[in-house]
């Protein structure tokens, strides 16, 4: 029983390794890895190689394809490239279990003892995710080593060779169980080797043992299906398609896996090593036969999967990827282009405001699910920044981390004062029929177009943390300021006149200013941030210089 435990345990060590491995190539080079599947969409072959090359670096198949979906769901990839990308992506998988292979249990000590020294030194640094890449590699090689040394005394026993006896060769049945394995081990590359050590250890046959490997395939076909369940239907249309290239592959190969047996069995190689390579093989040839037919499968899966019809009046989140997650530099900009359209839809309130301003009191109502949509937008983004590990982030990465949820609440309280200004002129208008002066409207309406104008302004100094727009940025603060308070005294003087118009309306005119006030400090807040950073460098390069 427990050498039972050391194999299990020694499995979930492979899994985990293969997980350390993955997440810690994400957040060094995920961004890169990003650009290298984008560019790789013109061509076929290209794609092919794209797919191949991220595989080798996440050591995951199924890494690639949560990558490629998140992109195809975002409208950045077409389906067919996406496709052909799978394919190049279940080579490179089949690739890095040949490289696992080797006999490398001197490097898997090395390896680990120089992952953890960069880790703990320099953890929320490039070099120390370096660092948890070399451990994950560690681990995976001594995980190996451990699922072989605890498989010499278990194949001993009777009641393992009797477990294993009833995969006698039924083809469909050890196809199912080879998938059953990829899923449980969550992993087709740790399917595969498992297949592997146990052939080498007799305990299946060089037959089931190919069977096995073939469903692995298949299994992580179906990790691709549930990985998809939740998203968007043009991100399950890509797992589909997946799935289907494994089947069909399975359909083909299957009838003719008993003479297969016969003629690798002669071979001189041992058979565990044969497995390996008929994986490899399988694989290839398998993919390279799909790829002519990617544009033929992505119009099957778009007849298949048609598109949800979505209310175009309730609003989502477009770009909050949660496949990202595990990549936070990645998953910072998916928020801040989140944090953008939320800036649209207050720039929306802002010129739906001026309507209502001018008499079109029935666009009240559109206010209001403009606001909802803003909350809807800011609960979303804060709730997906809350899910990126702080730890894994460094000091630039947590500070853009705080402006993203600082510019999203200041965004979210400009709309709760400009639903409130729009609610208090239509109550005004409606219930006492009540009108501002020409100067006042004219007074009014310069401000509407200087607070649009910094909005759009503070939204690209959010954007580019550019030192010179964020200096415009102030300036324009200081001189709507200027202008407002102009504006509030222009008003009293019209009162002192004693203007009709002003008088019954000087408590809505004055409350007004003061929130569009408010709202423009809201607005360019950002500014601040980027000059304290300009003023942090010069303060450390005096510090230097006077060193």
């Amino acid at each position: 029983m427990l050498t039972l435990l050391h194999l299990l345990s020694a499995v979930a060590l492979l899994v985990w390794g293969t997980h350390i491995v993955r997440t810690g190539i994400m957040r060094v080079y995920g961004a890169r890895l990003r650009q290298v599947l984008s560019r790789s969409i013109e061509k076929k072959l290209m794609a092919f190689m794209g797919g191949i090359c991220v595989t080798a670096l996440v050591q995951s198949s199924n890494a690639t394809a949560m990558l490629v979906t998140s992109f195809v769901s975002q409208g950045l990839v077409a389906l067919t490239p996406a496709l052909v990308i799978i394919l190049g992506a279940d080579v490179g998988n089949a690739l890095m279990v040949r490289v696992l292979t080797f006999d490398l249990s001197w490097l898997s000590p090395l390896l680990i003892v120089i992952g953890v020294c960069l880790f703990l030194g320099r953890k929320q640094s490039r070099v120390g995710q370096i660092g948890r890449v070399s451990i994950g590699l560690g681990l995976i090689l001594l995980a190996l080593e451990l699922i072989v040394s605890s498989l010499t005394p278990i194949t001993q026993a009777n009641g393992v060779k009797v477990l294993f006896s009833w995969l006698t060769g039924d083809i469909l049945l050890d196809a199912l169980t080879g998938a059953l394995f990829a899923i449980v081990s969550y992993s087709s590359l740790a399917a595969v080797l498992l297949t592997a050590t146990l052939t080498a250890t007799d305990v299946i046959s060089f037959k089931v043992a190919l069977c096995l490997a073939i469903g692995a395939n298949l299994g992580s076909g179906i990790l691709v299906m549930f990985n998809a369940s939740g998203q968007n239907a043009e991100s399950k249309r890509v797992a589909l398609g997946s799935l289907l290239f494994k089947i069909i592959g399975c359909l083909i190969v299957l009838p003719f896996i008993s003479l297969l047996a016969g003629v690798l069995g002669r071979l001189s190689l041992p058979h565990s090593e044969l497995v390996i390579y008929f994986h490899i093989f399988y694989n290839f040839l398998r993919c390279l036969a799909m790829v002519p037919f990617a544009s033929q499968m992505a119009h099957l899966c778009g007849k298949w999967l048609t598109d949800t019809p979505v209310n175009d009046r309730v609003v989502r989140p477009r770009h909050l990827d949660t496949s990202t997650l595990d990549t936070p530099v990645l998953a910072l900009v998916n928020s801040a282009r989140e944090t953008l359209r939320m800036g649209d839809v207050v720039e929306s309130m802002l010129l739906l405001h001026t309507e209502v301003l001018h008499g079109q009191i029935e666009k009240n109502r559109e206010m209001r699910r403009l606001d909802d949509d803003v909350d809807v937008l800011y609960t979303a983004i804060k709730l997906y920044l809350a899910q990126i590990s702080k730890e894994d982030l460094d000091d630039a990465d947590s500070r853009r981390w705080a402006e993203i949820i600082e510019m999203a609440l200041n965004l979210e309280q400009a709309g709760d004062i400009i639903e409130r200004m729009t609610g208090d002129i239509a109550a005004n208008s409606l219930n006492v029929r009540l009108a501002f002066s020409s100067q006042g409207m004219k007074e009014l309406d310069t401000l509407h177009e200087q607070l649009i104008s910094n909005l759009r302004l503070s939204l690209s100094v959010f954007l580019s943390n550019d030192m010179t727009s964020a200096r415009r940025l102030r300036r324009a603060k200081h001189r709507f300021r200027i202008t407002d308070r102009r504006y509030a005294h222009a008003h009293v003087d019209r009162l002192y006149q004693q203007n009709v118009q002003s008088l019954e309306t000087s408590s809505l005119h004055l409350s007004l200013l003061g929130d569009l006030k408010r709202i423009n400090s809201l607005f360019c807040s950002v500014a601040y941030n980027v000059l304290e950073l300009d003023e942090e460098a010069e303060e450390e390069m005096r510090e230097r210089n006077d060193s």
